[in-house]
């Protein structure tokens, strides 16, 4: 692509989106231009291969593309798969929160609970059923489903913890189940704590906010539970616009941080022994330029589709440089059985999720 395509490129997207540099409001409620960038061909190169060392994809753009019409989405924002193999994808269309593909791309069903904030999307198997959690921003809540979009229960703003005037302050992001049953939510576009309850919903602790501590977070707008060392089991929480995540343990204490320059990571993805990461920006707010990242058990990346082969010098990563082709905004990554990545992705002219198939 050449550079007078790049600054076309770059200038109509800043012109023409919504979001804006230094602003909190994008992020926080999804806000999503209807018209794509026209100078730009979202399956541009469609079929190409990406990636590094044993992690190589072949991209293809048009695995989940429905019509509009019929499968209206606004936002793509996250993705996971349950025992059946299926894939669901959470959008913060009202008309059509959950979108449900088999592998082919095809669509076996959707449902809705009329959300406009709908963002975090965990999947939790419990005594061999499985539950949806969806942390919804804007309307400040976490909702515990069925599969099939039944309410089983709702999870207030935590106004136990002292640190909310009201439920307005609160805009949680994501969550994660521990192994004993307790749900951990992220508010990563309120005021940055983590609050933990138990099964039942009751609530035990709080830590976090907002600052630039240890314990503390920027935009904590991811967490999973870590199990890849069963004997200490721990949380990786992202802190987004410090672009790093950091470990603690399941009571709320700091372990780690791990730092990667130029990478504002949505939340965590464990698949087996590796970590993986959608990118959402690598530079600045206002142009396509994320990428993934797929990280060791060290925290070493050692793969960056969309973006140059990772580099570190002396122990510390280099900031990735995007391919200016790949992704439009990637906000999740879902792992299937084969290996096989997909993409949901924010603010991108509302495309479905992209796949990235092993090779």
């Amino acid at each position: 692509m050449s550079n007078t395509t790049n600054n076309k490129r770059r200038k109509f997207i800043k012109s023409s989106t919504l979001i804006a540099t230094g602003s909190v409001m994008a992020p926080l409620f999804g806000n999503t231009t209807d018209q794509l960038n026209t100078e730009v061909d979202p399956f541009k190169d469609d079929g190409r291969i990406i990636g590094h060392g044993d992690f190589k994809y072949r991209i293809d753009k048009q695995w989940g593309t429905q019509n509009l019409n019929k499968y209206p989405v606004m936002d793509c924002h996250e993705m996971v798969q349950d025992k059946a193999g299926r894939l669901l994808l959470l959008t913060n269309h009202p008309k059509n929160n959950m979108i449900i593909y088999d592998r082919s791309g095809k669509v076996l069903d959707t449902w809705t609970l009329g959300l406009k904030g709908a963002h975090g999307l965990t999947i939790s198997n419990e005594g061999g059923e499985e539950f949806l959690y969806i942390a919804t921003t804007s309307d400040h809540k976490v909702f515990k489903t069925d599969l099939e979009g039944k309410i089983i229960m709702e999870l207030d703003y935590p106004k136990e913890t002292g640190k909310y005037e009201s439920a307005e302050k609160y805009h949680p992001t994501e969550t994660a189940i521990g192994p004993n049953g307790d749900i951990y939510i992220a508010d990563g576009y309120g005021l940055d704590y983590i609050i933990q309850y138990n099964s039942k919903g009751e609530y035990i602790r709080f830590w976090g906010g907002k600052g630039d501590g240890r314990d503390n977070f920027d935009c904590c707008h991811g967490i999973t539970l870590d199990e890849r060392d069963k004997a200490n089991p721990c949380l990786l929480i992202t802190s987004r616009s410090k672009q790093e995540f950091k470990r603690f343990s399941l009571d709320g204490n700091h372990l780690e941080t791990i730092t990667l320059p130029g990478c504002w990571i949505c939340r965590p993805v464990i698949k087996g022994d590796y970590l993986f990461f959608a990118v959402l920006v690598t530079k600045t707010w206002g142009a396509y330029d994320g990428c993934i990242a797929v990280l060791d058990k060290d925290h070493k990346v050692i793969s960056f589709p969309g973006a140059d082969t990772p580099v570190y010098q002396n122990g510390i990563l280099t900031a990735p440089q995007y391919d200016d082709l790949s992704f439009l905004n990637p906000h999740d990554v879902c792992i299937d059985d084969d290996g096989n990545i997909y993409v949901p992705q924010w603010m991108s002219g509302r495309t479905y999720p992209y796949k990235l198939e092993r090779i």
